[in-house]
């Protein structure tokens, strides 16, 4: 989705008149797909003065057992329920099941809005 906008059409069929110009925070992106292996970031102007760092590529995770925080290497990714075929193709999103050196765990941030993998580990 790029634009994010309203329908041209109404309910009936007919064309609907554009009270405005598109706006800038109308702007949607392509999905940053984040992948395994060596780490690949990319830089986004986000509204105000923040910007968004977007994860292309990682092989590590924060990963939390319990209390405990830990970094570990993401080596494979298990299963991906927003798409079948996000796990045949590595590609981490929030929800994945991700194989590390720590264990399973899942992912439970967004890749592509924070840059980096957070996961919880699965018993």
């Amino acid at each position: 989705m790029k634009d994010q906008g309203r329908s041209t059409r109404k309910r009936t069929g007919g064309r609907l008149k554009h009270a405005s110009n598109k706006k800038r925070h109308q702007l949607g992106r392509e999905p940053a797909e984040t992948t395994l292996g060596e780490t690949r970031v990319q830089y986004i102007d986000s509204r105000g003065t923040e910007k968004k760092v977007r994860a292309l590529a990682t092989n590590v995770a924060q990963v939390a057992d319990g209390g405990e925080v830990s970094e570990a290497e993401i080596e494979n990714v298990v299963d991906n329920p927003s798409n079948v075929n996000y796990a045949r193709r590595n590609i981490i999103t929030k929800g994945a099941v991700i194989e590390t050196s720590a264990g399973r765990a899942r992912v439970t941030s967004r890749p592509g809005q924070t840059g980096q993998v957070n996961a919880v580990l699965l018993e």
